[in-house]
């Protein structure tokens, strides 16, 4: 049963890992390198760990057990890649490549100690197999104590904690769903190494429990396979959603007007200028909508000293001319206020009668309802007659730009 269930996990970690590094080359970036490392690592593990290959590999070398340390290694370069693609993610630049580094010279160094551990055993005269049944010799004991504590629950500790608590914070729903699946995965991942753990104390013990094989191999499949579906999933998964893609597409293309304007007046709200390539949107739509309704955001709150508390009232007047309902007022002073704080912005003048933080409207709905919120907005900013009166009516400053492109 083993060597199909490897067969299977070392066709799909192939499989991912050409797809990831397609998607690296085409737009690069630390922790997606990192992920392309974990699954190259995963891909070539798995395949050694697949019986009839290791026990091919061994009798060619001569070497016993040389496919499995290699195997461990690569296993260890997982959990190593998985936690720097997590630290890279959630902490600042500076502060994940130094914890990075600690963790791959930590890595680096126990896996230097189980080579060593492997030489040793090639002095005995009869071979000994890095398994639990051969634990009864401390060699093999030691070598599979530092292999469980520091590459699977050192690490899977770290990672599943992680994952669970960027989770909560992050904003792109594919990524969110993919961590938390990587938390599972490394859970099943704790329940191998304690599986190994528990069947290496018996054995220590004098028992002769059966059966570590089976269960360690259906634990570290569904491990391998849960974490490999959560790392790809924030690549793959808004390709599933079409539809709604389609619709956060179009609100996208919608926010257009007012996000080039503010751009164009605080280009430090621009934090991703690759999404400005052709497609740079289309390949991550999710991504790209939070970037665009975050920086219209912080642009209107950098806006805020020169929204003039007038603007409010004649806005309001020009909009009730207009027979415009409640709803549709808000959306069209708010578009005023940003019309004209832009126009103040551009001449340097800051509002005599600042509008209170307080007066702005909320939307309901929570991110899907600021969506919409800002697409009335964009809107009504691009082509109302409401903004263009109240633009003529607090001509204070040379005109500088057209606000109803």
């Amino acid at each position: 049963m083993d060597t199909i269930l490897y067969a299977v996990c070392a066709v799909a970690g192939w499989f991912a890992f050409g797809y990831l590094l397609r998607l690296h080359h085409r737009q690069p970036g630390q922790a997606r390198g990192a992920i392309c490392v974990a699954l190259g690592a995963f891909a070539a593990g798995i395949t050694l760990a697949v019986p009839p290959l290791a026990t091919g590999i061994d009798q060619a070398s001569g070497l016993p057990n040389l496919a499995k340390v290699v195997s461990h290694g690569c296993a260890m370069t997982i959990a190593a890649s998985a936690e720097i693609m997590l630290l890279h993610l959630a902490l600042p630049a500076a502060t994940a490549a130094a914890r990075a580094q600690r963790w791959v010279w930590v890595t680096s160094g126990a896996f230097l100690a189980m080579v060593g551990l492997f030489g040793h055993t090639l002095t005995y005269a009869t071979p000994v197999l890095l398994t639990v049944e051969y634990a009864t010799d401390p060699v093999v004991t030691a070598y599979l104590l530092i292999f469980m504590l520091v590459g699977f629950f050192a690490y899977c500790t770290d990672i599943t904690r992680l994952c669970w608590r960027f989770a909560r914070i992050c904003g792109r729903p594919w990524l969110r769903r993919g961590l938390r699946l990587t938390a599972v995965g490394a859970a099943f991942a704790l329940l191998y190494s304690t599986n190994k753990i528990v069947y290496l104390v018996a054995y220590r013990s004098g028992y002769q429990p059966v059966g570590e094989r089976q269960i360690a191999s259906v634990l570290v499949t569904v491990s391998a396979l849960l974490m490999m579906v959560g790392l790809t999933m924030p690549a793959w998964g808004p390709i599933l959603t079409i539809t709604r893609r389609w619709d956060d597409f179009r609100s996208y293309r919608r926010l257009e007007p007012l996000w080039r304007d503010l751009v164009a007046v605080l280009p430090e709200l621009e934090l991703d200028t690759s999404l400005r390539r052709p497609l740079g949107a289309v390949r991550d739509i999710d991504y790209a909508l939070t970037r665009r309704v975050a920086e219209i955001s912080d642009g209107r709150l950098a806006l805020r000293p020169y929204m003039d508390v007038t603007v409010t009232e004649l806005a309001g007047r020009f909009a009730e001319q207009a027979g415009l309902s409640a709803d549709e007022r808000w959306s069209h002073v708010e578009a005023a206020h940003l019309a004209c704080a832009l126009r103040r912005h551009r001449a340097g003048a800051v509002a005599s009668a600042p509008q209170p933080a307080d007066d702005r409207h909320r939307p309901d709905g929570g991110y899907a309802g600021e969506i919409a919120w800002l697409t009335r907005v964009t809107a009504a900013y691009a082509r109302s007659p409401v903004v263009a009166r109240t633009l003529a009516a607090t001509q204070t400053a040379p005109e500088v730009g057209d606000a109803r492109r």
